[in-house]
């Protein structure tokens, strides 16, 4: 084992750690927002109560996020020197102006936000939470061009005297196809893992309110009305953002038949460039001799989603791995395929699978009724690991796909790993951050699991006539004195 192989396993450890709160904090921000619009223009005290009790859940994620976004760049300096002293004309653009202007709106406003109830008039404080939402957003665009920059680099040319890529039209690299496209696929996969993530919160609370448990505290019956609403938006917004990763996955996979052929190649364990080439749903290959021993199709499927036409050529493995060696002299320019054969799968299962229980849920909460059983309150709480791993899956479909490449046909991963840093070394930060993310895990799992089992605190109804007037303050949350309050 080499100081690269443990440099990989610990930024992908980090990112898919990172990436747990990434998707939420990006629907959370803009559901938040909406139950804040509902309850501006109704005046409805529920809504303030949702409001408020979510905004405590996406606050708590919100922070671990940024915490261990942190981590992230300070990788750069410390395992990927390399890499960064290549790319850091370029990449720094993009991730300057997330830092400039896109969190300095989130960071800004989400403080106006906390410390403006009953300080701020009620459309001022309204357009905080927006401006959060729309920061978080455009923070997650500027972090995915950079990021599709790497694997379509454009906008670019390469030093001659340094080595050094040097950035030539940064209007380019904000508009690689590669970002807009990706964008769309990873925020809507984000919608789909808050909108269900409300439905969890909102089935455990309908759970408690409809089976107590024996000794347990049952939750007020208004909560009933409050968690049958809130429950029915995550599913709209399940539903909704499920239409647009279907769509915007179509136009990935025409994307990486364009510029990624091994990737879609080896996610579907494609061997040899064909016409017609069916949509694999389950194979086992010789990945030596490149060539499959099962492979159980959809005919001329795979043709269609890459090209839009049933008959289309789809480069295979050993063919794209022919011609890389022509270009880029001899090597192994194949990735993990079975790592990226069983993403794929499990990315598109496991989110598919969420946003039809949003659909069921859908119809079975319709004209306000609830499910009578437990096993759909069961199976929605269960649609939420199944959507962050769907989203986990997805970026190791990302990353692993570019290998062996960190810049795709300019540099090589073992060319990306700082010289200086020792195996050891490399060890001791990987042990010491998988401990301190454990620890960590723990610390937000039982915040979110107190607030969420301290549920809605009271609320004084604030004039539903539109007044911009700041109300009398609320009363003190009083549902669970053991919970500490956010200051709000």
């Amino acid at each position: 084992m080499e100081a690269l192989d443990l440099a990989r396993w610990q930024f992908g450890i980090t990112t898919i750690y990172h990436f747990l709160f990434v998707p939420l904090t990006i629907g959370l921000s803009a559901i938040v927002a909406l139950l804040q619009t509902a309850w501006h223009r109704t005046g409805k005290p529920e809504y303030l109560r949702a409001t408020k009790f979510f905004g405590k859940l996406f606050l708590i994620n919100f922070a671990m996020g940024v915490v261990t976004g942190i981590v992230q760049e300070f990788q750069f300096g410390m395992n990927w020197s390399d890499y960064s002293t290549f790319v850091g004309d370029v990449f720094g653009a993009p991730l300057a102006m997330e830092a400039l202007l896109a969190f300095f709106l989130e960071s800004t406003f989400i403080g106006l936000w906390i410390f403006g109830w009953d300080r701020l008039p009620r459309r001022v404080h309204l357009a905080c939470i927006w401006i959060v939402a729309i920061g978080t957003n455009l923070s997650a665009y500027f972090i995915i061009a950079a990021n599709a920059w790497m694997r379509h680099p454009v906008g670019y040319e390469v030093d001659p005297v340094t080595g050094r890529a040097r950035l030539s039209d940064i209007g380019a690299v904000l508009t690689n196809p590669q970002a807009w496209s990706t964008y769309l696929h990873v925020v809507a996969g984000a919608f789909i893992a808050a909108g269900l993530f409300v439905v969890a919160v909102s089935a455990v609370k309908l759970m408690r309110e409809r089976w107590p448990r024996a000794g347990a505290d049952r939750p007020h019956a208004s909560e009933r009305d409050l968690f049958r609403k809130t429950m029915r938006l995550g599913f709209v917004v399940t539903a909704l953002a499920g239409l647009v990763v279907v769509l915007s996955g179509d136009h990935q996979a025409k994307l990486m038949a364009e510029y990624e052929p091994m990737k879609l190649a080896s996610a579907e364990a494609l061997w040899s460039d064909e016409d017609g080439a069916g949509f694999s749903l389950f194979a086992v290959g010789d990945i030596q001799n490149g060539r499959n021993h099962i492979n159980l199709q959809i005919p001329k499927v795979l043709s269609f989603l890459a090209t839009g036409d049933f008959d289309g050529n789809v480069q295979g493995i050993n063919d794209v791995q022919a011609r890389y060696e022509a270009v880029f002299g001899p090597g192994d320019y194949r990735p993990n395929i079975g790592v990226l054969y069983w993403s794929f799968r499990l990315m598109m299962g496991l989110g598919l699978a969420g946003v039809a229980i949003s659909v069921a849920g859908l119809w079975l909460t319709r004209r306000g009724r609830l499910p009578g059983r437990r096993w759909m309150y069961r199976a929605a709480i269960a649609a939420l690991p199944a959507a962050l791993l769907a989203n986990i899956f997805g970026w190791v479909l990302t990353e692993m796909g570019r290998q062996p490449w960190t810049v795709v046909g300019e540099l090589l991963t073992a060319n990306s790993v700082s010289p200086g840093v020792s195996l050891t070394q490399v060890a001791i930060s990987l042990t010491a951050f998988t401990a301190i993310y454990g620890v960590l895990a723990v610390v937000e799992a039982g915040l979110l699991w107190r607030y969420i089992k301290a549920g809605p605190g009271h609320v004084v109804p604030y004039p539903p006539d539109g007044s911009d007037t700041a109300p009398t303050p609320a009363e003190p949350d009083t549902t669970d004195e053991r919970v500490p309050a956010l200051i709000y």
